[in-house]
């Protein structure tokens, strides 16, 4: 543990520089330069630490000028009429139906890495069965019947929804693998999980011991969902795909409630319910994709904008001579800096304002006197909510570190005006103690010839140290009847 005590006081004749605590001790600065020239690293560091400080607060302030926000906000503004247009909701999304084809293409081209013969039949439903049989598993079941009927109420067009195995997301890997491994299905069904043994009689998951049957199963889940993102080989018309990874949570939500013992709120049900709703209207993966295609458009779009602008004001302002690909990417870089952040977010923003204006809008009109949750929900753009939010998260988080440094640089700076303060007490000190030369009256004792002149120094340094008039020894001979004095005492 060390300690610094720095006193000067020129009343009482004292002056402590740089006294510092250790475990063994104490130790003292030899001298006033000793201590300036300490002071005066420590006033360089903390220079430093200020120059840091403010180039962090300069990296975490946007410079956005008032054409940056009027391109971000028309961008967001086209991108969500694009939205409105061309995306809408299943079932009336130009868009969409580009999506649909493109899952369909590309099922078709993983079945022939999975060595389908497309050679009699090469229609997507020939694809779908071909993978259905080559990533089998035992939680396939499609049509309500007996049991699943009075339990689940297990449909063609709802089963891929409540069966946890169909869903895309970890939950959804986790239940795969546990149903392949004990041959169950498990469904959330009205707020409950239902788990179904010996689901299917003849299945048997491949591998030899646990780590290939984990990898077994993993490679069926992920092949069993590739099949059937484009729906199931028995589907008319579009088919039924698997759920969207975001909406898949109220799922999720259930079935880990259920499993530690707590049942579903009121909440947990209502919104599973019209999650299920909206996948039976063709809310499926597809169509969360066709939704993120707008979003993309436009952060592309604002990143184009700020690149280009800046490349131009770059090769404006910088002299031929001074010109290089790095400092113009560093100008035009449009990733990691808070101006295209701060542009983003404002695009993104636009985007949710317009296309939530629009779902409130379709909601009521379809409401029929009140306001249609489902129909909200179905054009309303999750993905570019989700892009907003993050956007938001960031500005948040971009605020409160430009906060903190701020904070940091004031103290910062009271602790330099201190410290300069402190210096130049001492450079005061430095001229009145100038003692360097009169302290070298002990070399001069050593040579008989100058020990006038070391007296002279000695009489000198001890007025400066403020001694008595009269306890000042001044000669050889004040020296002499000092010492006797002493020895008579003693």
């Amino acid at each position: 543990m060390n300690n610094t005590i720095q006193t000067i006081n020129d009343n009482t004749g004292m002056v402590v520089l740089d006294l510092t605590t250790t475990d063994n001790g104490f130790e003292f600065a030899q001298s006033i330069s000793t201590a300036l020239s300490s002071a005066e690293a420590e006033l360089s560091d903390l220079e430093e630490k200020i120059s840091e400080t403010e180039e962090t607060v300069k990296a975490l302030t946007p410079e956005c000028d008032k054409t940056d926000y009027i391109l971000s906000a028309s961008s967001g503004a086209l991108c969500g009429i694009m939205d409105i247009f061309l995306v809408g909701k299943p079932g009336e999304s130009p868009i969409g139906d580009l999506t649909d084809k493109w899952f369909a293409e590309r099922t078709k081209s993983f079945a022939k890495l999975c060595k389908w013969d497309s050679s009699d039949d090469d229609s997507l439903k020939a694809a779908i069965k071909h993978l259905e049989k080559k990533f089998k598993i035992p939680y396939d079941q499609s049509v309500g019947g007996s049991i699943f009927h009075e339990l689940i109420n297990l449909t063609p067009d709802n089963h891929h929804f409540k069966s946890l195995g169909h869903n895309p997301t970890i939950l959804g890997l986790f239940f795969s693998i546990l149903n392949q491994f004990t041959n169950t299905s498990s469904f959330v069904s009205e707020g409950e999980l239902i788990t179904l043994n010996n689901a299917e009689g003849k299945f048997e998951l491949e591998g030899h011991n646990i780590p290939s049957k984990l990898f077994c199963g993993f490679v069926n889940w992920l092949g069993h969902l590739i099949s059937d993102v484009s729906g199931a080989s028995s589907s008319k018309g579009r088919g039924m795909g698997i759920p969207s990874p975001i909406w898949s949570w109220t799922n999720d939500v259930i079935a880990i409630k259920r499993k530690i013992g707590i049942p579903a709120s009121e909440f947990d049900k209502t919104t599973n319910e019209l999650a299920l709703q909206i996948f039976k209207e063709g809310y499926d993966t597809r169509f969360q994709t066709a939704q993120a295609i707008p979003v993309f458009i436009n952060e592309m779009i604002v990143r184009v904008f700020y690149s280009v602008r800046r490349t131009i004001r770059y090769f404006t302002v910088t002299p031929k001579d001074n010109r290089s690909f790095k400092s113009m990417w560093k100008a035009c870089e449009p990733f990691s800096n808070a101006t295209v952040k701060r542009m983003l977010t404002v695009a993104h923003g636009t985007f949710c304002l317009v296309d939530i204006g629009d779902a409130t809008i379709r909601g009521f009109a379809t409401g029929g006197g009140y306001f249609n949750v489902a129909e909200f929900f179905m054009r309303l753009n999750i993905v570019g909510v989700g892009r907003f939010t993050i956007s938001l998260y960031g500005e948040v988080k971009r605020g409160v570190k430009k906060s903190d440094a701020k904070e940091n640089i004031y103290f910062f700076k009271r602790e330099k005006l201190i410290i300069e303060n402190y210096i130049e007490g001492l450079r005061c000190l430095s001229e009145v103690y100038d003692d360097r030369l009169l302290l070298t009256f002990i070399d001069d004792l050593k040579s008989s010839d100058a020990y006038k002149q070391a007296f002279e120094k000695s009489a000198l340094l001890a007025a400066k140290r403020n001694v008595p008039e009269k306890d000042i020894l001044r000669t050889k001979s004040d020296i002499d009847n000092y010492f006797r004095r002493g020895t008579g005492n003693g």
